[in-house]
């Protein structure tokens, strides 16, 4: 085919008018777009405010099955940005995850300090706040202890919590927590490190800390996909209601950040951070000695392969150094966020949390759920349940059934790869099942 410069650059042109037509259209719809961002709906969950204290909110979940677990999951949040991220939307909702299998849920939902509120310590959140919502939640559970699930900064809170009042904790859930800092924390430790930062500075300039400096400190660590990548990619689905949904969800987040009380966020860089107190157990709390090995109930940590906030090996080391013999880790190819809204979360870390809360919260002598039925049925030779198997919760043990296998007999009868396809299990975990039948 002759070369033909002018037909090449009329088509060329053509292109382009197209592509300058196809923008006019996307930014024609912008106004639209906006109001959607700035009006869509999140934390749809129905709840109840069942105690205040302070600014502080407890929030009692309604339920969404026929029986519940009696021991309920108690959530602590960190005190920055707002919790509604464990809630953004139904599909994607670790709240209503945990209510579909069965769970009760309360959730803590700090809200923002006001000025007077800048001399709250660390004490004041964990032997007071924390210590008064397990209370309300030990007594209208009519439980001794409770089970607990902590985020982020609230999962360090927990943690030194669960520490200091082990009789109330049933077990302890830790997701994407900061709880080893030894040059182990990326990029924040080595902002927030003694030689770099002084948290005080901070405190005695503004009293408490400024959601919108954190948030800014938060966007700076990927500055690229926060400041330009994410904007350029909203613009190329401009045409795709979920995604924009999707988007206006998470943004509506990263904007509605809270103020850190002044004295707490002091406390907690300097003891958690700066001093790796926690981990190398040197924490005080209040004047009392926080020894994690006083941590002795069962504990399950959730980590993010990609978390830049909290890198896995800020977290991980923790497992060694708490009093528990069992300790179990979920690790999950997703970031810090990723662990609460990512589909691929909810579709293969959470049913595994949520079987493992059942599991620790009804366990018979020997640790299994099935009790005195279950011994009963194997001695008469019946046919023994799935659900029987120690980590076979009823997510699971459903997508056994789906696949045609019903008893612990079938179960033996299939391999690891097959039995890990159909359940979405870890291997690993498969064969944890196969060797109790072992």
């Amino acid at each position: 085919m002759a070369y033909n410069p002018l037909a090449l650059a009329m088509d060329a042109q053509a292109e382009t008018v197209e592509a300058m037509a196809e923008a006019t259209e996307r930014t024609a719809r912008a106004p639209e777009r906006m109001v959607d961002i700035e009006t869509v709906e999140v934390g749809t969950t129905p709840a109840e405010v069942v105690y205040t204290e302070n600014k502080l909110e407890l929030l009692h979940y309604e339920s969404r099955t026929e029986e519940q677990n009696n021991v309920p999951i108690l959530v602590v949040y960190a005190l920055i940005n707002r919790p509604y991220i464990l809630d953004l939307q139904p599909d994607r909702s670790v709240v209503r995850h945990l209510l579909d299998e069965g769970h009760d849920v309360y959730l803590i939902d700090w809200n923002e300090p006001s000025r007077l509120d800048q001399h709250l310590t660390l004490s004041d959140y964990i032997d007071r706040y924390i210590d008064n919502c397990v209370d309300v939640v030990r007594e209208r559970s009519g439980q001794d202890s409770i089970n607990v699930l902590g985020y982020c900064m609230g999962g360090s809170m927990s943690a030194a919590y669960s520490a200091l009042y082990p009789e109330k904790v049933n077990a302890l859930g830790l997701m994407a927590a900061g709880l080893c800092f030894d040059d182990t924390g990326g990029v924040l430790e080595r902002w927030g490190s003694e030689g770099n930062y002084d948290p005080r500075a901070l405190v005695d300039a503004f009293g408490n800390a400024p959601a919108d400096l954190l948030d800014s400190g938060f966007a700076l660590m990927d500055p690229v996909q926060n400041y330009v990548s994410k904007y350029a990619t909203l613009y190329d689905n401009f045409e795709d209601d979920d995604f924009v949904e999707n988007f206006a969800r998470m943004e509506r987040w990263i904007g509605d950040g809270i103020d850190v009380a002044g004295e707490a966020y002091a406390e907690f860089l300097e003891k958690f951070y700066q001093e790796n107190a926690l981990y190398r157990n040197e924490l005080e709390i209040g004047g009392r000695a926080v020894d994690v090995e006083e941590i002795q109930m069962p504990v399950l940590q959730i980590l993010g392969e990609y978390d830049h906030l909290i890198p896995t090996e800020a977290s991980r080391p923790f497992n060694e150094v708490v009093g528990s013999d069992d300790v179990r880790t979920i690790e999950h190819s997703t970031g810090h966020i990723g662990l609460s809204v990512s589909s691929s979360s909810h579709e293969h870390v959470w049913p595994e949390v949520a079987d493992w809360y059942h599991d620790v919260s009804d366990p018979d002598e020997d640790g299994d759920p099935g009790g005195d039925q279950t011994a009963e049925e194997t001695a008469e030779g019946g046919p023994v349940d799935v659900e029987t198997i120690a980590g076979i919760g009823p997510t699971y043990a459903d997508r056994l059934r789906e696949a045609g296998i019903e008893t612990t007999a079938e179960l033996a009868e299939r391999d690891v790869p097959e039995l890990a396809d159909v359940t979405g299990a870890g291997n690993s975990r498969v064969e944890d099942w196969l060797d109790e039948l072992a």
